[in-house]
């Protein structure tokens, strides 16, 4: 049988069963966002909350502008990650998440550097697991000029792999993201790459933005479809070739809603923009209601 033959009804197969082991997942985020009586639950970057107020204040600024969660960062000491998860569910603003972000190892492929850079965030999925949040976001690879796309490809495959198993032993799922990196550029890449690691705890956390400078995100939300886990929420706009607020870049947004309807998404959808104050911050809250009609 021909070789593209066998990949093509390999990837299928894998395919189907990623769809399959998910739907329990995905059902579980719908009870949760029907709990709260929406479909989607705002989310908001910590980095994007004033960084001269304390926790508290600061999530229950969130609060007040409109936001019903939290994507924090992971801490090496549980003991004080605890306690700002507690501060935060009292002032109503729960963390949903942590984001660790650009992995260390990219082009390293020094042992000793990959090494500690998997403890890194094998730490980040326990710290997850303390404050009782279900994703940790992570960038897996980059591609540069001396460091080719089949390298990285191979190498963050194999290193995303070896934390499987600490993800399924905390129950938080690692969370891929699109970012402009030269890496999983089209969607069918991105599924593709999914598949192939062929485990429910490694899913796509899904960026708009990310995707508009050569692209259109209703297509990848499409693609991607229940592998995606949840959303990053901002705007580009190609002409200027600069980042917008919401609503004034090149998204389409009603295509965007459209896609999510077909796809059964339900569940965070967390901005990510600079930051501001409570004025600005209640905009950008209000400005995802009205363009992925969450009120």
């Amino acid at each position: 049988m021909n070789d593209n033959k066998i990949a093509r009804r390999k990837f299928l197969k894998m395919s189907a069963a990623m769809v399959s082991s998910t739907l329990l997942y995905n059902s579980a985020q719908s009870v949760k966002a029907k709990e709260g009586k929406k479909r989607f639950l705002k989310g908001v970057k910590i980095g994007m909350l004033p960084k001269e107020l304390g926790d508290e204040e600061k999530f229950k600024l969130a609060r007040r502008c409109g936001f019903d969660g939290i994507d924090g960062t992971p801490m090496k000491d549980f003991k004080k990650a605890r306690q700002q998860a507690k501060i935060a569910r009292e002032a109503g603003c729960p963390l949903h998440g942590l984001v660790y972000g650009w992995w260390p190892p990219f082009t390293d492929t020094t042992e000793s550097v990959v090494q500690k850079s998997i403890d890194d965030m094998k730490n980040a999925l326990y710290c997850a697991k303390e404050i009782n949040v279900d994703t940790v976001l992570l960038v897996p690879t980059r591609v540069t000029e001396e460091f080719g796309y089949a390298e990285a490809y191979k190498r963050s495959q194999e290193y995303v792999g070896r934390l499987i198993p600490t993800a399924e032993e905390t129950g938080v799922v690692i969370g891929l993201e699109n970012v402009w990196n030269k890496f999983l550029l089209s969607p069918l890449e991105f599924a593709r790459y999914l598949d192939e690691l062929n485990s429910k705890w490694v899913r796509a956390y899904f960026d708009i933005g990310n995707v508009i400078i050569e692209s259109y995100a209703q297509h990848w939300i499409r693609t991607l479809g229940k592998r995606i886990i949840k959303l990053d929420v901002k705007d580009f706009k190609r002409k200027g070739y600069k980042w917008e607020n919401l609503g004034e870049g090149d998204v389409n947004w009603p295509e965007v809603r459209k896609a999510l309807d077909e796809i059964g998404y339900s569940g965070w959808a967390t901005a990510e923009l600079r930051g501001g104050d409570e004025a600005y911050l209640s905009d950008i809250a209000q400005r995802m209601d009205r363009l992925m009609g969450i009120k």
